[in-house]
Order: C-alpha cells, then structure tokens, then sequence
C-alpha cells in the first residue's frame, strides 16, 4: 500500500498496519525511511509558524528555517533512536516475548510518521492564527494520538496478536 493509505489506514486501526509492516522483512533503511520522512514533515510543518515568527518580529526567515533543518532532519532522528532503545528496554521489561530492537523502533517511527498530519495542522495554526487555546488543542490532539499509535504498535511489535 502507499504510505499515505497506510496513514489513513492507521487511524481506522493501528494495530492492523503495524502488523503489516512487521510482516515484511526486517530492513533498517525502510524504518530509517519512515522516521526521515516524518523528520521532513515536521520541519515542513514549522514553515508557517516559522514565517509568521520572521514576520512579526522583523527577522529573516531563512536563519530560522536553517535552524528548524538543523533541528528536525539532523539531530531530532538520533533523539528519536534513542527514545525507541529505551521503549525497547521498557517494553523487554515487561516481558514482551516477540520484541527486537527492530520492531521498537518501528512502532514509534511509524507512530510518528502516522501522526504527522497533525504536526502539519499544528504548523498552520501556529502560522495563520497564533498561539492560543486553539493551539494548544492540536498539539494536544496530536499527543493523544500519537501516544494511541505509539501505544497501539509496541503492543503489536512486542506481544503479537495477543
């Protein structure tokens, strides 16, 4: 399937894609992918925040967004590998029987992907509206799904169809 079915697919049932993208072979540069490209989506989804920022506070916009590039395509991804090594210990704490590294892994690259168009909504209030309790509202729908997913995917990753 595409990966934006898959997306839209995972907010019918988290569970159902995971299964399937634990069911191809392992490959380190699919979920390498699969992080990258939600690393873009959120640097991309910072643009609006980023130019109304510039805008109100007379600054230039390319330093800002060489920051947001340096920021989330650069050192987000090894901050989110080692957030997936310690879900990995957590998750083998609780004995899940069919956990790998591998597959923590990609139970939260996915989770992150999947979640990633609220990430782009959030951008756009941050841009067009501004802070405010609207914003706060996405970002924390967006927590609450990503956390579903997260959640949802290791159960998956770790315990299989139980």
């Amino acid at each position: 399937m595409p990966v934006t079915s898959d997306i839209a697919a995972t907010y019918r049932g988290p569970r159902t894609v995971m299964r399937r993208l634990l069911a191809m072979d392992t490959n380190e540069g699919r979920a390498l992918a699969i992080l990258m490209a939600g690393c873009v989506l959120v640097f991309v989804g910072q643009w609006p925040r980023l130019a109304r920022q510039a805008h109100m506070n007379d600054e230039a916009l390319n330093p800002l967004l060489g920051g947001a590039l340096l920021g989330w395509v650069f050192m987000a991804p090894l901050a989110i590998y080692a957030l997936a090594f310690l879900s990995f210990l957590v998750t083998k704490m609780f004995r899940a029987p069919d956990i790998t590294g591998y597959r923590a892994r990609l139970a939260l690259f996915w989770a992150f992907l999947a979640s990633s168009p609220l990430i782009l909504l959030n951008g756009l209030v941050a841009g067009f509206i501004g802070p405010g309790a609207g914003l706060q509202l996405v970002g924390f729908v967006w927590m609450l799904v990503f956390l579903w997913f997260w959640l949802a995917n290791l159960r998956e990753a770790g315990w299989g169809g139980a």
